[in-house]
């Protein structure tokens, strides 16, 4: 099978999966599952072939035509789609397997699974495509199944409340999505990737701040940045594998690769405004983090937080550093800076699905166990009770506060590497945010599996199944090994020589800062929260304790006055308008209009013979009088 067979493959196997079980197995809840998953390792096994072939290629056929504008349907699989097939179909995989345990006893089973594969699928079309519009059409259908996915308890109301909102608050950001496609189309007169690349190659292609950061809003809904970051929390509404699968380490992770996808189009201007709304959304994130109870919604509040570390990673590609002897002066020079921010973006893109996902799957192990219990303050002494989780859950918290060895603590370093080079302010916050992160996960950790049993729950808690244990150990291997630059680089096609390695004295300096963030928010949080049933902040400072609390919910509390007091009575007043001017005067006043003349006509037509004789000499004498010039 070619490359190309074999791409097409890729992509199509899960659409043919959510298909037959749509079709044919809608209450077969077992073999669904079992189709779903064993597409998700053929897709895996397949992807693993063509990474690791080495071969790099470009196909695409036209799809529609319209005059002189065309759609196209293609691939474009370089060293960066093979980094994103990997995520997307091992991840994936490993969290399908995960549903078999987690999903058993679920009534909708077959529908969940229909939906993971839809998603597949949608995540799939964007890794491989070559060109905007074909990304935008999978982005909508990763938006669909997302809503999909969440929404599968619908009986739920929260569940459905938080499906909406992740839908809404995503089309708000694809609206823009979609005007800096159409102007980037406009302005170059292609939106296929590689003839951008060649037109930038050939100083051809047309910059402009406007483009970027249009297509950026698309990355601030499906990557959730400030501040179109709201739905990200809510989503946790869901089954903990889409928790895993969605929010952690692909669809989210969308809109990083959509903007390394585009960086040809980047100035530094846009980089500028993206680097700093990245730093805002990762110390935000991690502020709310610190009063969070649900142990899912730490993790949410986590992840938010790293998209914000990635976001400002290529946001800082940018800076005029020394890579590799050049120095960022020229228009090479900046090119090259561009490719460094893309490299540290991805690189801890990667690596954060392993622990994010690992963390994910861990706490649906937990909540599993604590018969789905999720407040970790009803929890406790778990580390006896689930042994293999507690030790793949602290492998995982290990990697994200970045501990040396563990694959977070490289990418972080890459990423305070750029941001101190760059700019001091951005490295003093991402240094603050991993002081807080060390601090939240800490405080999780040591809130949910140490202490005494807090509830019936957690006194009869009890280690998970085969189904969920294996992939937990599986992603805490690469949590530990996906860092090294052999393994990733493997992996990645290369990738990982983009990220700029710090030398001698910057190298000491940046390992020094990692070793006292992560030791200050470890030891403050082991010292500040004993392992009992109560917030310890809350209890010593309830001022501070508000005000994380009211600063999470600052950004609902804007969006829901817009809605009630602006929209709604703007949309009201539109309806006044609508109704009166429209609907009435111009509609209904043209219908009456036209309705008196007919009733008009119809008064002439009175049935007799001599009135029609009137009327005809009538007509006749004035065509006379207007023939002969009397008027």
């Amino acid at each position: 099978m070619s490359p190309v067979q074999s791409a097409l493959a890729i992509l199509l196997l899960p659409l043919a999966s959510a298909a037959v079980i749509a079709l044919f197995f809608r209450k077969q809840g077992a073999l669904a599952s079992w189709i779903s998953t064993a597409t998700a390792g053929a897709i895996a096994v397949l992807s693993l072939q063509l990474i690791f072939g080495g071969e790099r290629f470009t196909a695409s056929m036209e799809w529609l035509r319209f005059g002189d504008f065309s759609l196209s349907l293609g691939f474009k699989f370089d060293d960066l789609a093979a980094l994103m097939l990997f995520v997307v179909s091992f991840v994936g995989f490993l969290i399908h397997v995960f549903s078999l345990g987690y999903m058993h006893d679920d009534a909708a089973r077959a529908r969940f699974f229909g939906g993971l594969s839809v998603f597949m699928f949608s995540m799939l079309g964007i890794a491989l495509a070559d060109n905007l519009f074909m990304i935008f059409i999978f982005w909508e259908l990763v938006g669909f199944s997302s809503w999909l996915l969440i929404n599968h308890w619908h009986e739920k109301q929260s569940a459905a409340d938080a499906s909406k909102k992740a839908f809404i608050v995503n089309r708000v950001g694809d609206f823009g999505f979609l005007l800096g496609i159409v102007m980037c189309y406009w302005a170059n007169g292609t939106v296929d990737l590689s003839e951008l690349a060649k037109l930038g190659d050939a100083h051809a292609l047309v910059f402009s701040a406007a483009i970027p950061l249009l297509l950026f809003c698309g990355a601030m809904g499906k990557s959730a940045q400030m501040p179109l970051h709201v739905w990200l929390p809510d989503a946790m509404e869901g089954p903990t594998p889409v928790s895993a699968l969605i929010h952690a380490a692909t669809m989210v992770a969308a809109g990083i690769y959509m903007l390394c996808r585009v960086n040809m189009l980047m100035v530094p201007e846009a980089l500028t405004v993206i680097m700093w709304i990245g730093t805002a959304t990762a110390l935000y994130a991690a502020l709310c983090a610190v009063t969070q109870r649900d142990i899912k919604k730490v993790l949410a509040y986590s992840t938010l937080s790293q998209l914000g570390y990635m976001v400002a990673a290529f946001g800082l590609g940018s800076n005029r550093i020394h890579v590799a002897g050049c120095s960022f002066g020229d228009k090479m020079g900046f090119e090259i800076a561009v490719a460094a921010g893309v490299g540290a973006a991805m690189f801890h893109l990667t690596t954060h699905a392993f622990f994010k996902a690992l963390l994910f799957l861990g706490s649906g192990s937990v909540i599993m166990g604590c018969h789905h219990e999720q407040d970790i303050f009803k929890m406790g002494g778990l580390w006896k009770k689930m042994p293999l989780t507690f030790l793949t859950f602290t492998i995982g918290v290990l990697a994200i506060i970045g501990l040396p060895g563990f694959a977070g603590f490289f990418s972080k370093d890459a990423i305070l590497y750029l941001a101190m080079e760059k700019n001091t302010a951005v490295f003093a916050v991402l240094a603050l945010t991993a002081v807080l992160t060390a601090f939240y996960m800490v405080r999780m950790w040591k809130i949910t599996f140490f202490g005494e049993a807090r509830s019936e729950e957690a006194k009869h808690a009890h280690e998970s199944g085969l189904s969920l244990t294996i992939p937990l150990v599986v992603l805490a291997v690469l949590a530990v090994v996906g860092g090294y630059a052999g393994v990733y680089g493997k992996l990645a096609g290369g990738i990982a020589e983009l990220v700029p390695e710090a030398e001698g004295s910057a190298h000491t300096t940046i390992l020094l800062v990692s070793l006292a963030v992560m030791t200050i928010g470890t030891v403050s949080a082991l010292l500040f929260y004993p392992a009992t049933g109560a917030d310890a902040l809350e209890k010593k400072s309830s001022v501070i304790f508000s005000g994380f609390v009211a600063l999470k919910e600052s950004f609902d509390s804007v969006y829901d006055y817009y809605v009630a007091k602006i929209q709604q009575r703007f949309a009201m007043v539109l309806n006044f308008l609508e109704q009166v001017f429209l609907a009435g005067l111009i509609i209904r006043g043209a219908a009456g209009f036209i309705g008196l003349i007919g009733i008009g006509a119809r008064a002439l037509h009175v049935g007799s013979l001599h009135a029609y004789v009137y009327w005809f000499l009538l007509g006749a004498a004035l065509l006379w009088a207007y023939a002969a010039g009397v008027f």
